[in-house]
């Protein structure tokens, strides 16, 4: 099946990275190769709750869009020293146009396609040779006589004078590769002359004394049973792909790039072949329009949210598997049936730890540690007006695994997250913040908790006018931060000036100010999203 992702929304709270540790866990136990990962930082609730119990941070994902590597694309590569000919039954018995050319390292030279072969045969120098000795074996279904070079390269001349002509007019040297036939004559001037390469054609025998001369002269000699004619025509056959590259900068991508930008350039440049290199431009393959078909999408599991916009960036893109969520359903939908289940608790990590219990899975100390922090944090220490019995009966048995008092431990936590030290006002806003839409009227909501109000010691000024530039720069009617004590079991509320008479209607307050208390409010899903949105409906 592959990798599969799980990971909560944009804006990770405890409740989200929690659950998507705690599912990717047993999902591994199950047999899937399931990992964790995150959307965004850490908060520091959530960092106390994964260093308590020994947890490691998941790793952050920035998307699930598909990407080149997630195409079968074909993998065929011609080395820069295969001959033309058996880069030419390569490409022939795939059925390709063309493929790319890579050294001896791997790295890339260029392109071949059956239009540059053709050109060679029309155009090319058939006098010249470059290749291997092994080259020219294969291409002639030769055999090997006399080797002294490895590497054959020369002037081709075929014997095909008579010998006197021949003798008395044609100059041999140590850059000829002769073809000939069963003539003597010509075969003891061609060893006296050094030549690099003796062709003998039609099986020709040849004198031991000729031999012993070749031996002394270091000529390469090599048997076909092919005639003169056949040999004269397949010979260049024989050559190094790398001669006849007509293309040698191609366009190219890495496996890392996105497929929606291969299909753009594609489209634009409209090439059939693309090679697939990596930053050190190794070739591992090519990849052409008619493979993007043929993926393997990324699948996903997704864990306390199911809208888009909450989601990773390329979520369309992406096999969803599964869904597990306590939040109401959003504009959400999948090409295929998954596994969609939600229910109205208090915390995702309720509906997990009911998935252990109907699978009869042991749940681990750390997991088993985590699983609470995120009941705990999502459902303020169960006072929460969306806790439920199940939340109850789950912290209950998760503390006794975790071998801790969920109330004191409880508190630990929130003191700890609630520090606002060293963060700025659009870190403290925007670490918690939610975006909800009514028709065209978009509100956004922020929170933040603390164990003691007055100690966040909170510039309300300079709070206010962010909340104000915020509205103005998004077109957001409301735009307020909401900063829960869980203490006191109520919250405090920062808004911007143009929201004051849509709040006050939300909340049934007269004249509400800056940093009003609203007792009992702290469920920013159950009792401050949906008072805003009764009120914004009707506008």
């Amino acid at each position: 099946m592959g990798k599969i992702y799980i990971f909560g929304h944009k804006k990770p709270d405890t409740d989200s990275v929690t659950s998507a540790i705690s599912l990717a866990y047993l999902k591994r136990k199950q047999g899937f190769d399931a990992e964790a990962k995150v959307l965004g930082r850490l908060n520091n609730e959530t960092k106390f709750a994964l260093n308590y119990f020994n947890v490691e941070y998941p790793e952050y994902l920035n998307d699930v869009k598909t990407q080149i590597k997630d195409i079968n694309y074909n993998q065929t590569i011609i080395n820069k020293n295969f001959s033309i000919k058996k880069c030419y039954d390569i490409l022939k018995s795939e059925k390709l146009s063309g493929a790319p050319v890579v050294d001896n390292k791997n790295k890339l030279v260029g392109i071949i396609t059956l239009n540059d072969i053709s050109s060679y045969f029309i155009e090319g120098n058939f006098i010249k040779l470059k290749t291997s000795y092994e080259n020219i074996l294969d291409c002639l279904k030769a055999e090997e006589v006399l080797r002294f070079d490895n590497e054959i390269e020369g002037n081709i001349l075929t014997a095909s004078y008579r010998s006197t002509t021949f003798l008395n007019n044609i100059d041999l040297n140590k850059n000829t590769i002769l073809i000939v036939g069963d003539r003597h004559s010509i075969l003891e001037y061609a060893v006296n002359s050094s030549v690099k390469m003796i062709i003998a054609v039609g099986d020709a025998e040849i004198k031991e004394d000729h031999l012993l001369i070749a031996k002394k002269n270091k000529v390469n000699i090599i048997k076909t049973n092919y005639d003169t004619f056949h040999t004269t025509k397949l010979i260049n056959l024989s050559n190094y792909i790398e001669d006849i590259i007509l293309t040698k900068d191609p366009i190219k991508f890495d496996e890392n790039d996105y497929l929606s930008d291969f299909i753009e350039i594609s489209n634009e440049t409209k090439h059939t072949n693309y090679p697939i290199v990596d930053k050190k431009n190794n070739c591992s393959g090519f990849i052409r329009l008619v493979d993007i078909n043929d993926k393997n999408k990324k699948k996903v599991i997704l864990v306390d949210h199911n809208e888009v916009a909450q989601s990773v960036d390329g979520i369309e893109e992406s096999d969803i598997m599964e869904v597990i969520d306590h939040h109401r359903l959003g504009t959400f939908s999948t090409s295929s049936p998954i596994t969609f289940r939600t229910m109205a608790v208090g915390s995702t990590n309720t509906i997990i730890h009911q998935i252990y219990e109907e699978n009869n899975f042991p749940i681990p100390k750390e997991i088993a540690g985590i699983m609470l922090s995120g009941i705990i944090s999502d459902t303020l220490l169960l006072k929460s007006p969306t806790t439920t019995q199940f939340d109850k009966q789950a912290v209950l048995r998760l503390s006794k695994i975790a071998g801790v008092d969920y109330e004191k431990y409880g508190m630990e936590m929130f003191k700890a997250g609630s520090s606002i030290r060293g963060k700025s006002l659009e870190q403290i806003l925007f670490s918690d913040f939610k975006v909800f839409k009514v028709g065209n009227i978009e509100a956004g909501i922020g929170q933040i908790f603390t164990t003691d109000y007055n100690s966040l010691k909170l510039d309300v000024n300079k709070t206010i006018e962010l909340l104000n530039t915020t509205s103005a720069n998004n077109d957001y009617v409301v735009v307020a931060l909401f900063i829960t004590d869980v203490m006191k079991n109520g919250s405090y509320i920062l808004f911007n000036d143009k929201a004051k008479h849509i709040l006050e209607d939300s909340f049934n307050v007269e004249d509400l100010t800056q940093g009003y208390y609203f007792k009992d409010i702290v469920s920013r899903k159950k009792q401050i999203v949906p008072s805003i949105i009764e009120v914004l409906e009707k506008k």
